[in-house]
Parts: C-alpha cells; sequence; structure tokens
C-alpha cells in the first residue's frame, strides 16, 4: 500500500540526532539492558532546536506507560483532566486511547522510560485505569521519587542520560522485590505486537486461559479492555507507516488489517481526530518520534530488526544504539 505522499516536515526545526529518509526528526532511544528487560519496554532521548519564540502543536500517543523528564521547553498538554501547561518537570503519563495534543514552545530536550505492561502492577506504581489519557507529576504518586531532572546536568550525552534512567529503575527494582509481570501480560503484549488482527477469544484458547480472567488481566495491565488495545496498536501501526518510520516491507499486511479505506479512515478519526490524508500531510514531530521508537521496538520484538542494526527508515543509523 503506498503512503499518500510525503510526510509533512516543520522545515524550523533542528533535530539532535538525525532523521529519517523523509525528514522526519530521530530520537535516540534504544532498548533496556537484559537485566531491565521484563519491566522496561523502551529508553529515549530527544532534543530538538528550534527558536525561542516557535511555538509547534503536535500530539502524544503511548500505549504503555511513561516516565517523562522534561528538561528544556515550556510544554502545555490537554489530557482527560483537562489543560496542563510544565516547564522542566518529572512527568507520570498513563496509557493513552488516542492522541494527546501537546505543544512546545522554543528548543526541547525530554527523555524517559517506556514501561512494559505489568511492570506498574508489580512495581506497587499507580492503577493503570485510573491514568488512562492523563498525566502527574511523578512526585504526587511515589513520595520516594529522587529529582531526576537535577541529576541531568548541562554536557551529558545520550547515552549517559539513559544509563542513570536504568540505574533509577534498578533501585526501583530493589526497593519492590524484582517481582516479574504476568507471563500471560507479556504473551499478549506479544501478540499486541505481532499480530493485532488476532481474536481475543482464540488467543485465550491458544495459550489455556480462561478468556474473562485474560480480560481481567489485560484490563489491569494495559489499563483498557483487551480490544481496545489490539485496534490501538493497529492503527499506531499503521500511522507509523503512514509517517514513514516503519518497514515499507510490510505496507501490504498492514493495510490488510483493515476491511477497506472507510475502515481506515474511521479509525484514525477516532484515534488520532483527523483522516490519514491530513495526517500525512500536518507536519508531527513530537508524535513521530514516538511512532519511532515504539516501532524500532516493535521490529525488534518480533525480530525483524536486531538491536542496534540499521533501521529501514534511517538515512544513517545513530551511533551508539547497540546494546
Amino acid at each position: 500500500m503506498a503512503r499518500l505522499g510525503r510526510p509533512g516536515v516543520d522545515p524550523v526545526l533542528e533535530p539532535q540526532h538525525g532523521v529519517s529518509r523523509d525528514g522526519q526528526a530521530l530520537s535516540y532511544n534504544r532498548a533496556p539492558t537484559a537485566d531491565l528487560a521484563p519491566w522496561v519496554a523502551r529508553l529515549y532521548y530527544t532534543a530538538v532546536k528550534a527558536p525561542a519564540d516557535h511555538k509547534l502543536a503536535c500530539g502524544l500517543f503511548n500505549d504503555t506507560a511513561m516516565i517523562r523528564i522534561q528538561i528544556a521547553g515550556r510544554w502545555t498538554a490537554l489530557t482527560a483532566d483537562g489543560p496542563r501547561t510544565m516547564g522542566r518537570a518529572t512527568l507520570y503519563f498513563g496509557p493513552q486511547t488516542r492522541r494527546m495534543p501537546v505543544s512546545v514552545e522554543g528548543s526541547f530536550i525530554s527523555l524517559g522510560i517506556s514501561m512494559r505492561p505489568g511492570a506498574c502492577h508489580v512495581m506497587q506504581g499507580p492503577k493503570l485505569a485510573d491514568y488512562v489519557d492523563r498525566l502527574v507529576d511523578c512526585e504526587t504518586i511515589d513520595q520516594a521519587q529522587p529529582d531526576l531532572p537535577g541529576r541531568f546536568a548541562d554536557g551529558l550525552g545520550p547515552e549517559e542520560c539513559l544509563q542513570i534512567l536504568e540505574s533509577f529503575m534498578r533501585i526501583r527494582g530493589e526497593r519492590t522485590g524484582w517481582k516479574m509481570p504476568d507471563p500471560v501480560t507479556a504473551q499478549f503484549e506479544s501478540l499486541s505486537l505481532s499480530d493485532p488482527g488476532a481474536g481475543i477469544a482464540s488467543f485465550a484458547r491458544e495459550i489455556g486461559i480462561d478468556q474473562r480472567r485474560l480480560e481481567r488481566l489485560v484490563r489491569r495491565d494495559f489499563g483498557m479492555a483487551p480490544k481496545q488495545v489490539l485496534r490501538r496498536a493497529r492503527a499506531l501501526d499503521m500511522a507509523s507507516h503512514l509517517r514513514g518510520v516503519a518497514d515499507a516491507e510490510e505496507a501490504d499486511e498492514l493495510a490488510l488489517r483493515y476491511y477497506d479505506q472507510s475502515h481506515l479512515i474511521h479509525e484514525f478519526a477516532e484515534f488520532f481526530g483527523m483522516s490519514p490524508r491530513q495526517f500525512v500531510a500536518t507536519p508531527q514531530p513530537i508524535l513521530t518520534l514516538a511512532l519511532e521508537s515504539r516501532q524500532a521496538r516493535r521490529l525488534e520484538a518480533i525480530e525483524r530488526l536486531a538491536p542496534g542494526a540499521p533501521r529501514p527508515w534511517e538515512i544513517a543509523p545513530n551511533p551508539g544504539l547497540a546494546t
């Protein structure tokens, strides 16, 4: 399936970690170290230069809970609780059911951790269903939260910053006993990345679990119903393709997940608030950064891409991404 033209690009922005073949800004992102892999899905560091008076209106769409540390930029987000404005902060984002409108003024630096489903539960974090489409200061949900922004001194490189985040996660794991997420949750997560068109009932039979128990576990560890998780995964994969940060060889397979063009348009209107054509034409650098990181993780998870290997959409691989 061909994309609907070249994705729109904001020409004012100066990405600090490279661009895709279509000119989309890329972050420095990688898989966690092996000891953290059961709990951490991905780590990222993004730095983009822009004029001080430049206001970028975009969006975010997380399919996992995230801890984001905003180092620079004046941010605004329209959450389920209403608008939220912030500067330098450590924020907890719950998983999202749809695109969250966000904007940022001036240059921005953001880094963070994407949590694997089930990790918040076993690490004694917040109940995901209570934070869907919301964000809060990390201090409000964890009084023992360290001053993370203060640990990122000027001059630290992306990899040094991500290693600080991993050290923070190890402290958290030790504090909560390194309990493993439910294996059923991990299996359903794999399904969402590899075959989000699968049926819930057939999947439950395949892994030998009662469907009601599966639904309870997924609601607890993903914050929403299984069918919604899979619909969202299909939409995020297609969005990555349309923004030019996906494996082009999967294009036909991704298209076949939708009955027809009207089905695709309906799903995009619900998840992104716009048609696929609008989605392609509108510059969306922040959302594309998140999609690219997720898609790299997905291709590694389904073994279409080796960790640290050049990604199909890159002009050249980011240095130091191998783990």
